[in-house]
Parts: structure tokens; C-alpha cells; sequence
């Protein structure tokens, strides 16, 4: 829900996501120990491998919890001008039946 103040008060989706990650390395442990204790090697390989996604979506988001905030410029800082056409590498936008008037 939009209250109108998300630069001052926003949060970060970081936590609940970390949660998730640590709950589903969690059942997929306990999966893979399960199947190797019921005999199925396939079952408990497919597990132990969604635990390696899992353990590496868990190690991202706390290194990026770890980071910190980034900035986010504020209100008094104006958004990008748009671009007009000048950073075109490619001759793409302006080509010869086109004019693109670049003037500021």
C-alpha cells in the first residue's frame, strides 16, 4: 500500500525473503534426510540440490542485508534530463529521413 512517504519510511523486502530462504534450506534438509533414510537416492538428490539454490539465495541476501542501505537521492535532487537523441552509438535513432530536433 502506497502511503505517500516510501523514501523516508521504506522497507526492505531483505528480512522476510531471508526467512523464506532459511525455512525452505531448512525443509529441504529434512527432505533429503528423509529420502535417504527411505531408500530413494533420486528424491533425496533432487532435495539436496534445491538445499544448494536454497543455502546460495540465503548467502546472498545476507551479504546484502550485511550491506547496508544504499543512497537514494533525495527530493531536492532533480530526476535525469531525458535523453534528446545526442547518445545514440548507433545511428539508430537519427537516420537520414529522420530529424530529431536536439535542442535543450
Amino acid at each position: 500500500m502506497r502511503t505517500g512517504n516510501e523514501p523516508l519510511h521504506a522497507r526492505s523486502p531483505l528480512k522476510i525473503r531471508c526467512g523464506l530462504a532459511l525455512w525452505g534450506l531448512l525443509w529441504t534438509i529434512a527432505g533429503a534426510v528423509a529420502f535417504v533414510n527411505a531408500g530413494r537416492p533420486e528424491w533425496a538428490a533432487a532435495c539436496a540440490a534445491l538445499a544448494l539454490v536454497a543455502a546460495a539465495d540465503l548467502a546472498m541476501v545476507i551479504r546484502h542485508i550485511r550491506q547496508g542501505p544504499h543512497y537514494q537521492p533525495g527530493k531536492d535532487i532533480p530526476p535525469y534530463a531525458p535523453d534528446q537523441g545526442r547518445n545514440d552509438a548507433f545511428g539508430i535513432r537519427n537516420d537520414t529521413g529522420r530529424r530529431r530536433d536536439t535542442r535543450p
